[in-house]
């Protein structure tokens, strides 16, 4: 099946607009029309090169939303083999065969997506921008914040609010009743706090806040130096994405040590996950933050990325 599809050819160069053969339907495949698409910060490490067991060409992208039939359907990001032991617990974000979309098989940056039946969930109603730029964010958001036990009173630290994940991470927290300090970019800073009860813009924010009890960590290697110095004794990390790819570095790793930190990954989410932020989109608990670009312009959109001009979550159209 040949479809119109952004195709990377080359890490860190722009994307070629082509047709592009996505193979053939299985008998327990769907054809989804897609309407909406979610860039998300996996995307642009992947663009960067930073996925070294993955060779172009590849088309990219697991947030996707579109039509079957005319219904309104989104697409789980992920395959799993519903088999293995994290299966069977409902913790299929660890499952031992997991394949992503835009990955092991072509992803949603194309007019057309095959899916396993089974990854094809129908959605409340058709406003598939909102779906694209929010779901993926605000169920890692519902993952991260189940690690580190966060609830009503719990003060968290989240670096790189202004972004994909942190804008509506934020507002996810907020509903939570946790108190949450938010980290980012000086142009963000007004509208982060919207949702923030402190907005700290200084690179070094250690020496403006202390004793934290969690920190989500999205940023990575640029910044988990700096938690770790804001993180209170037998406080959480949870190490949601490193978002340059970078090697991560503890430079004081006897601070760790000796407050008994916990520095735990968090793994994308489950489908349940999924649903809930579904749920929470569709009710407007959360709002969805994004910037549109057609299809075509995927470039334009990496290019704005990579220089942090997108406010939240960045959606391409067809």
């Amino acid at each position: 099946m040949r479809v119109l599809a952004a195709v990377l050819r080359e890490f860190n160069k722009p994307f070629s607009i082509e047709e592009y053969d996505i193979g053939e339907p299985g008998p327990n495949d769907i054809v989804v029309r897609v309407k909406a698409e979610g860039i998300c910060g996996r995307d642009l490490v992947i663009w960067r090169g930073g996925f070294r067991n993955l060779k172009p060409p590849l088309i990219l992208g697991h947030e996707i939303f579109g039509e079957v039939d005319g219904r309104a359907v989104g697409v789980f990001g992920a395959i799993t083999d519903g088999t293995c032991p994290y299966c069977r617990a409902g913790k299929e974000n660890l499952c031992l065969n997991l394949q992503f979309f835009g990955e092991g098989r072509p992803g949603g940056y194309a007019e057309v997506v095959i899916a396993p039946r089974s990854n094809v969930f129908e959605l409340p109603d058709n406003d598939y921008v909102k779906y694209a730029a929010a779901v993926c964010p605000l169920a890692t958001a519902i993952h991260a914040s189940k690690l580190g036990n966060i609830g009503p009173g719990t003060r968290v630290l989240v670096t790189g609010a202004g972004g994909g994940v942190g804008i509506h991470t934020i507002q996810y927290l907020k509903s939570l009743g946790a108190y949450v300090i938010s980290i980012t970019s000086p142009a963000k800073a007004d509208f982060v706090a919207k949702y923030s009860d402190e907005v700290i813009t200084d690179r070094e924010f250690s020496r403006k806040v202390r004793d934290v009890d969690v920190v989500l960590e999205i940023v990575g290697a640029a910044t988990i130096n700096e938690s770790l110095r804001v993180l209170k004794r037998e406080g959480t990390l949870v190490l949601i994405g490193n978002t340059e790819g970078e090697e991560i570095r503890l430079i004081r790793p006897a601070l760790t040590v000796m407050r008994e930190h916990r520095i735990v990954g968090s793994a994308a989410y489950t489908r349940r996950e999924v649903l809930e932020a579904v749920d929470l989109l569709h009710r407007g608990v959360v709002k969805p933050v994004y910037k549109v670009y057609n299809f075509k312009d995927v470039n334009q959109a990496y290019n704005d990325l990579v220089n942090q001009r997108v406010l939240g979550r960045a959606v391409l159209v067809f």
